[in-house]
């Protein structure tokens, strides 16, 4: 008897607080945005759709830089793209908006205590220990690893073209570059050896995690529910027995990842135990990301220590983090560079140039190109590997606006107060593509913009970005740590395969708005893919 008065009290703080997400005064009530989609799932599935492209850009033309949409139940959501609203939330009053707990649940489950998933006090200790790792000086003695690696790539993509153009899924060769460029540079340990035929287990988790994750993408937000229910061994048998494709394909792809990380790491803490000798023999002679944080974390105060498990995290997140983003961008820009054949060519001949003058290119010779530079910052600009962040509020807070909006009773609003517990998404695409800020052409891939001064508007934007006031590795204390890792990895790639190879567009090409992943419109799932037609075009010696 008493149970069913449990439930019955359940079942009504339920429905109560579903009443009021439905029927209560809002604060947000007055910003306008879309009608909701769905009763319970209001605009969910379309801002978190697959292919969201579409919304996205409704909601930007629509209602501007601020608007709403509905969450859960009714709950009122906030979606945001002005420069001032994005610094106080991002910057100022960081320590209010807080990553959504389903953001964090979610990479806790994924990776475990890593940066992506912790918060508050605890995400700044693990920061303050990673920082030094991902210093210039650190970044800058990776080149040779990375320029061994991209040679093993140039070979491998020449080996198949070198009797005529071919139709190669640079995908699955980009995936596994950045794979091996993390694992060298990141963690001193190569994962593939970039010959044709062979498959990484890592690399093909790596690349289906993100496409499997966005189809639970609304079941995400009741998993800080679930996440505590019984032990982790209940909750992995209840995923085990549970009938749910997509749910039992992320568990098969964590297990993999897990084991990979489990494996490196304590490889890793073995050579360091054994003395400076057995590090030495490692790829990347200890000079990797890991080492580094491994050694600061011997060296570090007992406070400031991280447990074994929050190190394994680090490596897990470092790991897809890195490998991911970086080769979805560098497919991004590998395709549009093969729709700007006049592009391609003057990168080319920036790079052939370059690389008669001073042979192989150091960290200085690779900032020095400036068409390089550019390329790559257009790309980050007008197709940013994340399209949003998500935040949530964890007090009543004023969040003020560059520009004023409308509301919907006809007034202007320069400010709206947002309650506790409101979930705001923070838009980098619309960011990226703001008109206000980039100019009438902000939509087009132009990456001249950047070989001269910037329109004022963009300097008078002040867009609360680490990179080029671009939101892409967005700002503040939660700022991807590793973006000039992945600037290097990318500039360091395109050069090795434009200088060598010319590439043409075969089929037409669909992208994800959530992460960039590929594929070939109408295809199926589970291939995974971005088809270009490759033709060597200078000479390379076949071997690696």
């Amino acid at each position: 008897m008493h149970y069913l008065w449990l439930l019955l009290c359940a079942v009504g703080l339920f429905l109560y607080a579903v009443w009021g997400s439905y029927f209560a005064r809002n604060p947000l009530d007055n910003i306008p945005g879309p009608l909701r989609q769905h009763w319970c799932t209001g605009n969910l599935n379309q801002i978190f759709a697959r292919y969201a492209w579409d919304f996205h850009k409704m909601l930007a033309e629509r209602y501007g830089s601020v608007s709403k949409f509905y969450g859960l139940f009714g709950a009122r959501e906030l979606y945001v793209f002005d420069p001032k609203a994005m610094y106080h939330i991002l910057v100022k009053d960081q320590d209010t908006f807080e990553v959504t707990p389903a953001f964090s649940a979610t990479n806790k489950v994924l990776f475990g205590d890593g940066l992506l998933s912790t918060l508050g006090e605890h995400h700044r200790k693990q920061r303050k220990l990673l920082n030094p790792a991902f210093s210039i000086s650190h970044v800058r003695n990776m080149v040779p690893a990375f320029l061994e690696v991209t040679n093993c790539l140039r070979d491998g993509i020449a080996a198949q073209v070198k009797h005529g153009p071919r139709e190669i899924n640079m995908l699955e060769w980009l995936n596994r570059t950045a794979l091996e460029l993390v694992g060298q540079g990141g963690l001193g340990y190569s994962f593939d050896c970039l010959k044709e035929g062979y498959v990484n287990p890592y690399s093909a988790a790596v690349k289906n995690l993100v496409p499997t994750v966005l189809k639970v993408s609304v079941a995400r937000k009741f998993l800080p529910f679930l996440i505590n229910v019984g032990t982790p061994n209940i909750r992995r048998f209840i995923v085990r027995i549970f009938p749910w494709k997509a749910l039992k394909e992320i568990c098969g792809i964590v297990d993999v990842m897990d084991e990979a990380s489990m494996k490196v790491f304590e490889e890793k803490k073995r050579a360091l135990s054994e003395g400076d000798d057995a590090v030495l023999h490692q790829v990347g002679e200890g000079k990797d990301i890991m080492s580094i944080l491994l050694r600061a974390n011997m060296d570090a105060s007992a406070e400031d220590r991280l447990p074994d498990s929050e190190l394994v995290a680090q490596m897990s997140t470092l790991i897809f983090t890195a490998t991911h983003t970086t080769s979805g961008a560098l497919c991004r820009t590998l395709l549009t560079l093969a729709h700007y054949q006049d592009a391609q060519d003057r990168l080319r001949e920036e790079i052939q140039q370059a690389m008669a003058e001073f042979g192989e290119l150091d960290y200085e010779a690779l900032g020095n190109l400036s068409f390089l530079d550019a390329v790559c910052r257009e790309t980050l600009r007008l197709y940013p590997p994340v399209a949003t962040v998500t935040r949530t509020a964890l007090n009543d807070i004023v969040l003020p606006f560059s520009r004023p909006i409308k509301g919907n009773d006809g007034t202007y609003m320069r400010e709206v107060l947002v309650p506790k517990n409101t979930n705001v998404v923070v838009s980098i695409l619309n960011s990226n593509q703001d008109p206000e800020t980039w100019g009438d052409d902000a939509l087009q891939w132009k990456p001249e913009r950047w070989l001269s001064p910037l329109p004022q508007s963009v300097v008078d934007a002040e867009i609360p970005g680490v990179y080029s006031h671009l939101m892409t590795f967005i700002g503040g204390g939660r700022a991807c740590i590793g973006f000039k890792f992945s600037e290097l990895e990318m500039k360091i790639v395109l050069c090795k395969l434009v200088q060598t190879f010319k590439f043409t567009p075969t089929k037409e090409i669909d992208w994800t708005t959530q992460a960039s992943s590929p594929n070939v419109k109408g295809s199926e799932d589970a291939k995974w893919q971005l088809p270009l037609r490759v033709e060597m075009i200078s000479d390379c010696s076949v071997q690696c």
